[in-house]
Parts: structure tokens; sequence; C-alpha cells
């Protein structure tokens, strides 16, 4: 259970302006984390700043904007109340959507970057407000406003080492101008070495922890983010986002119970703060990656329940994209993951995830045609997404889209006694696949290919080369029953009784409690070989 920290504060105006963050105790903020921030500030202001920079780290934005207003209100030239508000309208790792609300926020200290910094009173809270000036007012587009506030924020760390709070902004600005973990190798890994070193200080500082989970989402750096994600789950228990986002390190170590807690966890949040008007990106986001979690799990009745609430988040949210484009995404994925074949008619309007169930369904249940409708459908979806870059969510680049069209397509030529043609087309998927970054969170496509390719090889009597993708598959996404179940197969036919035992006992251990028919096949074989 969600542990609640002290509500003691920090009084910071008792200590010397030039004091550092790094010598002054931590101020243990109720469920929020534990930071110390002295700032110009004092009594009842400094107490809302305090609250709101923790919320901020965890971009709890709506609660954090509320904390800063009040310390406004208690004190008007509390310039650092004004500076963290202007940082809660935009997501620092998404695209900015909204430069004005910030510009009007600082505007409101001072009209200009000069009168801004005379209610600054330390060298230190003007550098924060020249940074967030250069974010906001500054030349150029996004990324290149980006790329100067980290800069500005360099300096500043330059100047002031030891401070936590200089140095966990100055490693978001790194995310932030770096781009996704794994585009930005180094500045995303000094960012997760930046959170590493203030968590050694102070283990539950909610931006250490929360940045370094950002640094090192991708399969080779997430071990190194591992603890972090560990504390961070016992912070910000009102943030919806800071109780999903540890899930995106749970997920790439397979540990799909705490996949499905955590991000049921995030949604009672999302629900507890909605107001009508709110975006619902939480509330679907945690939606999505729950469902992916409980699948796992073999949780099939906890996964249709995400379903159900996903279909009223969409019928109260019309409009919003991302809301709209979660759905078919989570009823294919029930498709897929339990393998229960079900198809839908192909239109010029059918989404990708549900074209690529229908596809490898229609393969399953000998409707072929309706298979090469799909796989046609998502051949010139690729093609127009490669070319147009709309940005929807299977749409950024053409390459999932690719690959969905050669999963089916492969599936398909096979079928039709084309084994080896079929074959190459699945590994041509495999080919883009490993063009492309490796997944942080659920399969993207929904079908993992590596796996697809391993379950083909195998029904093709190649259990040699199964096994390999059957590896590469668990090395992406550890856990992941299906290649669990297919790696334990391909093992067997191999006559290596051992290697297979040991997958099975995985497999049986993930869905432990569960009634599946696939469990008694690896029940059988243990027995049968006294494993």
């Amino acid at each position: 259970m969600q542990q609640l920290l002290s509500a003691t504060l920090f009084c910071a105006c008792l200590l010397p302006l030039g004091t550092f963050a790094s010598d002054a105790p931590a101020s243990n903020l109720k469920d929020v984390g534990s930071l110390s921030f002295p700032t110009s500030g004092s009594g009842e202001a400094q107490e809302h700043f305090l609250r709101g920079v923790g919320l901020l780290h965890s971009f709890g934005w709506k609660q954090a904007i509320r904390e800063f207003k009040a310390a406004q209100a208690a004190e008007p030239e509390f310039a650092m109340a004004y500076w963290g508000e202007s940082l809660c309208y935009n997501h620092p790792l998404i695209s900015e959507w909204d430069r004005d609300t910030p510009r009007e926020v600082l505007s409101k200290l001072g009209p200009t970057l000069a009168e801004r910094l005379t209610k600054a009173p330390t060298d230190r809270e003007k550098g924060f407000v020249q940074a967030v000036d250069v974010l906001f007012f500054g030349d150029g587009d996004t990324a290149a406003r980006r790329t100067a506030y980290m800069q500005e924020m360099r300096s500043l760390y330059g100047r002031y080492p030891n401070d936590d709070e200089v140095a966990a902004f100055y490693a978001l600005s790194l995310l932030s101008a770096a781009g996704p973990a794994g585009s930005g190798h180094r500045l995303n890994v000094l960012a997760g070495s930046i959170g590493l070193a203030i968590s050694k200080r102070n283990p539950r500082h909610p931006g250490a922890v929360h940045y370094t989970i950002h640094a090192f989402d991708d399969p080779v750096h997430a071990p190194l983010a591992l603890p972090a994600a560990g504390v961070f789950a016992d912070l910000a228990a009102a943030v919806s986002h800071a109780r999903h986002m540890p899930t995106h390190i749970f997920i790439q170590h397979g540990m799909w119970e705490q996949v499905s807690a955590s991000n049921q966890s995030a949604y009672a949040a999302a629900v507890a703060l909605w107001e009508p008007g709110d975006n619902a990106g939480d509330m679907t986001h945690a939606l999505d990656w729950g469902q992916y979690g409980d699948l796992q799990r073999g949780d099939y009745e906890s996964a249709l329940v995400w379903i159900e609430r996903m279909e009223d988040i969409v019928q109260d949210n019309a409009g919003q994209a991302r809301v709209i484009d979660a759905l078919p995404r989570v009823k294919a994925r029930m498709v897929l993951e339990t393998r229960q074949w079900a198809t839908q008619p192909v239109t010029d309007e059918s989404p990708a995830p549900e074209l690529l169930a229908t596809g490898i369904s229609a393969v399953k249940l000998g409707q072929l045609k309706l298979a090469g409708q799909a796989a046609g459908r998502l051949l010139l979806m690729a093609q127009a997404a490669s070319a147009n870059q709309d940005g929807s969510y299977y749409s950024r680049t053409g390459q999932p889209l690719q690959i969905m069209h050669k999963e089916i397509a492969g599936l398909l030529v096979i079928a039709r006694g084309n084994v080896d043609e079929g074959l190459a087309m699945l590994q041509a998927g495999v080919d883009v696949a490993d063009s492309m970054r490796p997944p942080s969170g659920a399969p993207n496509p929904l079908k993992p290919v590596h796996e697809l390719l391993g379950e083909a090889l195998l029904d093709a009597g190649k259990p040699e080369k199964a096994v390999e993708l059957f590896n590469t598959s668990l090395l992406r996404t550890p856990n992941r029953p299906l290649s669990l179940l297919g790696m334990a197969r391909a093992y067997a036919a191999l006559g290596n009784d051992e290697a297979a035992g040991e997958q099975y006992r995985k497999l049986a251990e993930v869905w432990k409690d569960r009634d599946f028919p696939v469990l008694d096949e690896a029940t059988t074989y243990l027995a049968a070989r006294s494993l």
C-alpha cells in the first residue's frame, strides 16, 4: 500500500539565500516525494511552491498549476512561482502544443525579461527565469528553443553542480532536447546518470527517479532504471502519469503483475482528477497498457473490462484522437493475444490494428480472400504513411504498417502452399523491425513479427531457426507467454528436454492459476521427463 510521507514542509525562507539545495534537509511532501528547493519565497508561498515542484517533477500538471497559483496569490512577486507554472502547460518530451499560456504566465510577473529578472533576487533564481524565457520567448521552432533551454540549464548546472533541483531540471532539459530514448543516446544517458546521482543523495526525489526512467526507457538500458521504477511506483498516488511511468521499465522485464497494478492505479488517478472537457489521454494510456499486462498474465476477463471502459471513454470524449485510436488497438490486441480469431469487414476506414487482427484471423479461419483484402489495405496505408507522415499512432513512420502488411501477406502465401516464399516475406518484416528502435512498451505492431516468424518456422518443421526467432522476441519483451510457448515447443521438437522444460516452467509461472489447455501440455511434458 502506498505509504504517505510526512506532510511537514521545510520553510526555505529560514535559510540563507545562497544555500544550495543539497546543503539543506530534504522536505518530505505528502504523497509526492522528498525534495529541497530553497528560494526567496516565504511561508505559505514557499509551502505551495514546494508541493508544486514535487507535482511538476511527476508531470502532474493540473495539480501543480493549482499549487503555483496559490503561491502567487500568497506572494504576488514570487518569481519562482511563475517559473513553475510556466512549465505546466506542455509535456517536455512530446510536441509543444501551447506556447501562448506560458508567455502569459511569465508576463504577469513582468512584461519584459529585464523586469522579471529584477523579481528574482538570487543568481540561481535568475538562471531559472532566464532559461524559461529562452524556452518560451526565444527564436526558432520547438526543437531549437528546447536546445537553447538545455544550454541555459547546462550553464546553471555548471554554476550549481551540487544543487539537486538545478540538476534535476537540467536532466529533464537534456531529455527534452534529445527526443525519445534511443534517438539521442548520449543526452539520454547523461540525463540518466544525473538522475542516478541525485537518487544516491535523495532516494525518493520524484524528479530523479522519474527522469531516470525516461532516460533509460529502452530494452538495452532498462535494467539501470528498475530501482528507480520501484521507488517511483510508491510516489505521487494522485498523479496518473507517475503511477503509469514505472510500467515502461516493468514491461521490459516481463513483470506483468506490476504492469497491471501500476496501470490500474494510473487509471484510478486519472478518473479521480478528470473533469468534463479535460483530455482523456491519461485514462486511455493506462487502459491501453493495463490491458496488455493483463493479457500477458492470462487474465482475459480483466482485459475485457479494459475494453468496456475504453468504449465508455470514447463515447464521452468524441473527437480526441488519442482516445479514438486506442479503442481498435485494444480490441485487436484481445483477438491476437487470446487467439480467439475474429474478423471484421475490410473498408477504406478500417484502422490498422483491426486490419491486422482481421488479416491474421482470416488466414487462421481459411478466409484467404478477406486476408488478402486486409493485406492490400495495409500496404496502401504503409505507402501513404511513408509519404505523408500524418503523425497518427501507427503512421508516425510507414515501418509498423509495412511490418503488418508483411505479416498478413506472408501467412497468406504460406496458406496457399508457398512456404519458403511466405517465410521470406515474414523475414522481410523482421528485417524492418530490426531497423527500428526496439519497443519500450507493448509491441508495435501488436503481433511481434519475430514471434510470428518463429511460429511459422515451427509449423514448417524448422525448429532450430524458430528457436533463434523466439529468443530474439524474448530479448525484446521478456516473459512474453506466447514466445515462451513457442520456444518450449521448438526445443521439444529438437529433443532438447532440459531447455524445453525450462521454457515450459517459465510459462507455467506466468500463467499460474490459469485454466488454459496449453498448460496441460506443459505439465504433461515436464511429468513425462521428470523435469
